[in-house]
């Protein structure tokens, strides 16, 4: 027999279920670009990529969902650049309204401005600064952090250690250019100075051979031969040609951070704090691999949108955009303090793992660096600096 208090505790849990089970639909579409192989195997792609993430996030939600009523449901589509906008278009022609994106800026541009009006979706990807600036939409959430937020984060630490003169190589893609201008706003906002500047040119051809660390062993020290004086090389590397090779091969002796080195991410494997461990078991039991960045900001996503329907009691993308956006949002991630939207420009407040591929070495905002609102919004663009207008502004 159920002790009184037990009973009434389930007839009104009983009470709050919707009359019918509700439905919630979701979708991931992760765009495959072409690229070279990665310098490390440890690099290679899988097929899962993202997928993997949205699978254990889909699990969680429909864990608490079995409780109000609630199905989760989500697919999961990878396509070319050439055939993206097809397939964002068959999603939504399918019903879909809340669609997960793993894509870059011209993409993630196109689905935004091609999706039918009540369509919500999520950037699990793209760090560009514009898509949170004057490219912003008032359709897209970002989960992934914005350049500036990384580089912040990496800034706070260098600054907090005081190794503040930084030798800056960049490499010539535009993304690497886009990265450097994101650490001199960084080294500009904390106080550090850029001492050195260099551009390493991508010429192509294979980057692993035979003889490749014979090769780097000799062109590395060479390279920064006679670089002002520094505290630490900073590489801002988003296409993945030279940064790897830059740790011990310098010609002075310096730490490496940035895309080798100390990195800035949003998640890693060897990240145990906060009951991280449980997740990375969880997903290595699901995937049968470590959990990746893109892996965990799918999930990311998709827990957003199970913690907003379960506490509207709604799987309405209208609906779910304004809580999430609200100051009553919130939701736990691992690692360290919830995370929250910020409402000018959509993107998700976050803490940011410094990682040197082993253990987490530190985690970003650093103590002592204070904001009026939250430590958190010392990364990345703040309300003043916004250039977004899409939020109409946020509130204050």
């Amino acid at each position: 027999m159920l002790r009184p208090l037990v009973a009434l505790g389930l007839l009104g849990m009983l009470a709050a279920l919707p009359a019918a089970a509700q439905q919630v639909a979701t979708a991931v579409l992760r765009v495959d670009y072409p690229a070279l192989l990665p310098i490390s195997r440890l690099d290679l792609p899988t097929d899962d990529l993202g997928f993997a993430g949205a699978e254990l996030a889909t699990e969680d939600n429909r864990t608490t969902g079995s409780f109000m009523g609630q199905t989760y449901e989500t697919r999961s589509l990878a396509t070319t650049p050439e055939e993206a906008q097809a397939a964002f278009d068959q999603l939504t022609a399918d019903g879909y309204r809340i669609i997960v994106v793993l894509a870059r800026h011209d993409e993630l541009l196109g689905f935004a401005d091609s999706a039918p009006a009540g369509t919500l979706i999520f950037n699990a990807r793209a760090t560009d600064g514009s898509l949170r600036g004057e490219d912003c939409r008032a359709d897209v959430l970002h989960v992934a952090p914005s350049d500036q937020m990384l580089t912040d984060a990496l800034a706070q630490f260098l600054v907090w250690k005081r190794w503040d003169r930084w030798f800056l190589i960049h490499g010539s893609h535009p993304e690497d250019q886009a990265l450097a201008a994101a650490y001199e706003a960084s080294a500009a906002k904390f106080g550090a100075r850029i001492v050195d500047t260099r551009e390493f040119v991508d010429t192509g051809g294979a980057r692993a051979t035979d003889s490749g660390h014979v090769l780097v062993q000799q062109q590395i020290p060479v390279f920064t031969q006679d670089a002002a004086d520094h505290d630490v090389v900073i590489a801002a590397d988003a296409s993945d040609v030279f940064a790897p090779y830059l740790p011990y091969q310098t010609w002075d002796a310096a730490p490496v951070a940035g895309s080798s080195g100390l990195r800035p991410v949003t998640w890693h494997a060897a990240h145990e704090a906060w009951g991280a461990t449980q997740m990375q078991r969880r997903f290595e039991d699901l995937a049968g691999r470590p959990m990746r960045e893109e892996d965990y900001q799918a999930w990311l996503a998709l827990r957003v949108v199970g913690e907003a329907v379960t506490r509207t009691g709604s799987a309405d993308p209208a609906a779910i955009r304004d809580y999430v956006l609200s100051p009553d949002f919130e939701l736990a991630a691992f690692k360290g303090q919830k995370v929250t939207f910020r409402d000018w420009d959509g993107q998700l407040r976050q803490p940011i793992l410094l990682t040197e591929g082993r253990v987490t070495v530190s985690v970003s905002p650093q103590e002592g660096f204070l904001h009026q609102v939250s430590p958190l919004d010392t990364l990345g663009t703040d309300r003043p600096e916004s250039t977004c207008t899409a939020f109409g502004g946020g509130q204050e």
